[in-house]
């Protein structure tokens, strides 16, 4: 059985490609390299067959990965298998947005037999507190001899540095395993780690005299179903969807994409957790968060992690979750393209914040008129118009009935301020 024999040598945890034609695409140990013409000996021998039980077992933790599919994005899909002696003792793959990862529920299915085991995962172990605590800790928690990931997790944050982590701690590392199919696996999360900047964009529908809906709250419905139709699409192109705890409790949207493609996330924004577990966005149908203020829900938070729910406490600001808290903790999440569909008081309060990136205007030719109908952004307002939000790069088409607006947003001038 032939086994790497010449051109490696150590190198301080640097993992460079096999050239061996057998081992072509392999990664070796992590502490193994080639060097152009030396004769030395690899101090770790990987033979054709340990490379092939690797590929078997690999496979089948990329065969659980694919069960996440359509309920863990922007989140990557992980499957996980754990062997011991030949047998697999462990498997487990990310069931859903905001709960244990993969490497997790192996664990937990192998229990003690996890000690001296090999560890299978289509995506480097984490090894930084988001919605779950790290998977290194977990890991060398349960004694794993070995762990072989397909790819390296492109978020920032990782970078190798769950695979160094674990290396520390002397549990021997190998990676490469199936890499491009592990890759592909992941496409669409690679592509957004790799090209997208953050977005946050703001849509409302509004009649032609700028109300989105009557004085008795009924808006249903100002655009026409084109336009909805395009919103619909529109969200199969986001990772997530905002609307405030008013707007799910007065028109109890769904959220999703009606069927056009892969439902965002969704997103509630509750500070006091009194939106009721029988409102749509609830419904299971899509992963949703919920962000609140609130300290003495217990109940509620029990019952929304039974939905699988996530529920993450932020502290208010003159009683208001601050949006930049919001956004950059979903950027912690994978989560940097959202859709704001909220009513008039969570729009003031995103424009405030200055996060917003674009806005989205459905102008319906209709008039509703009254005093006391709603504006799209309410809050207290500017004092004097020359320090009005401006919008630039303005864009008017078409759509349906309706007219379509779209813009970019300025930077907002701070009143008070030179």
């Amino acid at each position: 059985m032939p086994t790497v024999q010449s051109g490696w040598k150590k190198n301080d945890g640097i993992a460079v490609l096999c050239p061996e034609e057998h081992l072509r695409g392999i990664f070796l140990p992590s502490h193994a390299r080639f060097v152009n013409g030396a004769e030395e000996t690899c101090p770790f021998r990987m033979t054709s067959t340990q490379i092939s039980q690797d590929m078997r077992y690999m496979k089948l933790a990329l065969a659980l990965a694919k069960k996440g599919k359509g309920k863990v994005s922007p989140n990557p899909m992980v499957g996980c298998v754990i062997v011991n002696n030949g047998e697999v003792v462990g498997k487990g793959h990310h069931e859903f947005f905001g709960g244990p990862h993969a490497e997790v529920n192996a664990l937990r299915e192998a229990g003690d037999k996890a000690g001296g085991s090999t560890l299978y995962v289509t995506l480097e172990p984490c090894n930084h507190f988001g919605k779950t605590p790290p998977c290194t800790d977990a890991i060398i928690k349960a004694g794993v001899s070995r762990v072989v990931a397909a790819v390296r997790d492109p978020n920032p944050k990782m970078k190798g540095r769950g695979l160094e982590r674990l290396k520390r701690k002397s549990i021997e590392v190998s990676e490469g395993i199936l890499a491009e199919e592990a890759r592909r696996v992941n496409s669409s999360y690679f592509k957004m780690r790799r090209y997208r900047g953050r977005k946050v964009i703001i849509k409302f529908a509004m009649s032609i005299d700028g109300k989105i809906a009557t004085r008795t709250g009924d808006s249903k419905w100002i655009s026409s179903n084109t336009s909805r139709e395009y919103v619909h699409r529109l969200r199969t192109d986001v990772d997530a969807v905002i609307v405030g705890a008013n707007t799910a409790l007065r028109d109890d949207p769904g959220l999703t994409s009606h069927g056009m493609g892969r439902n965002p996330v969704r997103i509630v924004i509750d500070p006091r957790l009194k939106v009721p577990l029988n409102r749509r966005v609830f419904d299971g149908t899509a992963p949703t968060i919920v962000f609140h203020s609130s300290t003495n829900t217990k109940g509620k938070l029990t019952a929304l992690r039974k939905r699988r729910i996530l529920a993450v406490r932020l502290h208010q600001r003159n009683d208001k979750i601050k949006f930049q808290d919001i956004i950059a903790r979903l950027n912690d999440y994978s989560i940097f393209k959202v859709l704001i569909e909220g009513g008039g008081e969570t729009i003031a309060s995103v424009l405030e914040a200055g996060v917003v990136t674009d806005i989205l205007v459905f102008i319906s030719p209709k008039i509703i008129g009254g005093k006391s109908a709603i504006t799209p952004v309410e809050g207290l307002g500017v004092a004097e118009v020359k320090n009005a939000l401006q919008l630039l790069d303005t864009n008017v088409r078409k759509i349906g009935t309706d007219f379509l607006l779209h813009a970019r947003v300025a930077r907002p001038k701070q009143e008070g301020r030179g």
